[in-house]
């Protein structure tokens, strides 16, 4: 099943008589409320998804900064955005899924069979001419049955042992892998063992590249076939995007949701700096 869809795609499914399911996940780490945004102009019938609340957990610091919500929680949430059991979902975020891909993950290992992402996302909706709703979208609540989230997940003890056994990804800027920059969390530096792959890099003016060359940056970091992939990142938002890069160029990668912001503030894990794992 494909994973990206065209803004003209997406724009010829909204006319069809079983449209998907669109979900608007504007965010950034900068400025973490997308509503205002979303108020101001979305695609026809996108709901807001709040990734702060909907696609997260409260937790303390040792939880890192976005825990993965509950079965339960994440359920109640898909349906407020409307999602029945067989619906096809298309997630979409300002432009490069850095956000979005945190809905189709969380979807995706919840066993909804059918979720993409807009290559491109809004801006590229816009740019090619293609209509605009302001205000908000608040649907009839769905009926949606999610599986929990048991594969594809990665402790913080699993992701510690990790290069052992296969490649794990840091997935952050390079200067916060090597420890010369560290804006949010308390240490600076990566997991012993991690390889730097920035997942900005699976971009290009804010689309995906094609299939070859991410599995070709993928294997540069050494994750070769037969070789097991996880990715963390911050706080495990983009190490989703990672995954879903992943998926494109078909290699499975699992994910480290506490990432960088549980690791840095559990005491006594080991902190490596520099440019080498």
């Amino acid at each position: 099943m494909a994973l990206l869809i065209s803004p003209d795609d997406l724009a010829a499914a909204l006319r069809a008589d079983a449209p998907p399911r669109v979900l608007d996940v504007r965010w950034r780490l900068d400025r973490p409320d997308g509503r205002p945004e979303y108020l101001a102009g979305h695609l026809p019938g996108a709901v807001f998804v709040d990734l702060e609340t909907e696609l997260a957990r409260p937790g303390d610091p040792g939880d890192g900064r976005h825990p993965l919500p509950g079965r339960a929680e994440l359920e109640a949430a898909a349906r407020r955005w409307g999602l029945d059991d067989g619906d096809a979902v298309v997630v979409y975020d300002e432009g490069g899924a850095l956000s979005a891909a945190r809905a189709w993950w969380l979807l995706h290992r919840s066993g909804v069979a059918d979720v993409r992402v807009l290559d491109g996302g809004v801006t590229a909706w816009a740019a090619a001419g293609l209509p605009l709703e302001t205000g908000d979208v608040r649907p009839r609540h769905g009926t949606i049955t999610l599986e929990p989230i048991v594969d594809g997940v990665a402790l913080i003890d699993e992701a510690a042992a990790w290069p052992g056994h296969g490649v794990l990804l840091d997935v952050r800027a390079a200067e916060r892998y090597r420890g010369d920059a560290e804006p949010i969390d308390p240490v600076a530096g990566h997991i012993p063992g991690a390889v730097s792959l920035p997942t900005t890099g699976h971009l290009a003016g804010g689309r995906f590249r094609d299939a070859a060359e991410i599995r070709a940056a993928f294997a540069a970091a050494g994750a070769a076939p037969g070789v097991p992939v996880a990715a963390y990142c911050g706080s495990g938002v983009t190490a989703a995007h990672t995954a879903f890069a992943g998926a494109l160029a078909g290699i499975d990668v699992t994910v480290y949701p506490g990432s960088w912001s549980q690791w840095s503030n559990t005491p006594g894990r080991p902190v490596a700096t520099g440019p080498q794992p």
